[in-house]
């Protein structure tokens, strides 16, 4: 029989519409040249697919530590970083204590928890999205928390916490993982602390700059921490394409990376502007690849679905927070055609 808590949970939230725009899920776009393309696909070609790829995916984490400026034994590497989450909801403490985290976030973090059954903290954020320490820290001295999630920059908000609130709940004894999937768009990062510390760790991804559908994601955490929670990971978690493309992405052809992620900056602070100067839009800083903003003048879920009906699909946060809805930084066309979009249905309205 099924466990009542998998019977309770509620599956992920994504958008999966079609739609000519899709800005509903914060991957990095990106145009890549043909000769490159012929590039990935000689190697690919290459791959031995009868064959188990590197277990323990040597040349990709190598890729990885020479690229960020880490040591090979300071990573973990995972199918994504939903699997790193999985991983730390197993290992930390025992299953009586809880996890912690503020809301809205990203959802796995209370997902992980619950399949384990472990009690799900949750701190609900003040009105300009920052850490409601004072909340933080009532909880951490009832419920006693192991370990806390928090996403820098956090999704859906875009924003960054507050250092000193997240050290001050780390201070009461609680593991922390610092979530930087957006690090990228931030330039803002905790890894020196998870080099130094051993109830401090870092996640980040390779999703969210131009390779989410190779689905690798990382951890950085002082040697020990490293070292215990491997015993733990999946055989042959990193597919054999995954760990080729994505050493060629981080050796050959970084630049373009890097130059699609100063161009959605940039884009970012465009649509920033242009949606701040709308009538009845409200928008909110971000420092991550997307913005999250409401309307004054019509449900989200009406928004949503027009917008849809143009050829625009972005993500309807109505369910996390009242009237919400968060869109994706494109590329220069995609985000005119969303504002061309937006503008016309807030006209009809």
């Amino acid at each position: 029989m099924i466990s009542r808590r998998v019977s309770a949970l509620e599956s992920y939230k994504t958008e999966t519409s079609s739609a000519r725009v899709k800005l509903s899920s914060n991957e990095l776009s990106i145009e890549l040249p043909q000769w490159f393309q012929r590039r990935i696909a000689e190697e690919v070609s290459k791959i031995p697919f009868n064959r188990y790829p590197d277990p323990e995916s040597k040349l990709l984490k190598e890729a990885i530590a020479k690229r960020f400026g880490l040591k090979e034994e300071n990573l973990l590497l995972g199918n994504g970083s939903d699997e790193l989450i999985y991983y730390l909801s197993i290992a930390v403490e025992e299953f009586n204590r809880g996890v912690l985290y503020p809301v809205p976030t990203f959802s796995m973090y209370g997902i992980s928890a619950q399949i384990l059954g472990r009690d799900r903290v949750e701190v609900k954020l003040k009105e300009d999205f920052d850490i409601d320490l004072e909340e933080c820290l009532r909880l951490v001295e009832e419920k006693k928390p192991a370990l806390a999630y928090f996403a820098y920059p956090n999704n859906p908000t875009g924003n960054c916490f507050n250092e000193e609130s997240i050290k001050a709940v780390r201070d009461r004894g609680v593991f922390t993982v610092i979530d930087e999937a957006y690090f990228q768009y931030s330039g803002k990062s905790w890894v020196e602390e998870a080099l130094s510390r051993r109830d401090t760790v870092v996640l980040r991804t390779l999703s969210k700059i131009g390779m989410a559908g190779l689905r690798v994601g990382f951890m950085v955490a002082e040697e020990g921490i490293v070292k215990e929670l491997n015993k733990m990971r999946l055989p042959f978690n990193i597919t054999y394409p995954s760990q080729v493309i994505a050493r060629l992405m981080l050796t050959e052809f970084y630049e373009f990376v890097e130059q699609a992620v100063k161009t959605t900056i940039q884009e970012r602070d465009r649509l920033y502007k242009e949606l701040s100067s709308m009538e009845g839009i409200r928008v909110y800083p971000s420092e991550a690849n997307f913005i999250l903003f409401k309307s004054s003048l019509m449900p989200a879920d009406i928004l949503h679905k027009r917008l849809l009906e143009k050829g625009v699909l972005i993500r309807n946060f109505s369910y996390m927070i009242p009237d919400c809805l968060r869109v994706s930084v494109g590329l220069n066309w995609e985000n005119d055609a969303l504002l061309e979009a937006l503008q016309a249905v807030l006209k009809e309205a």
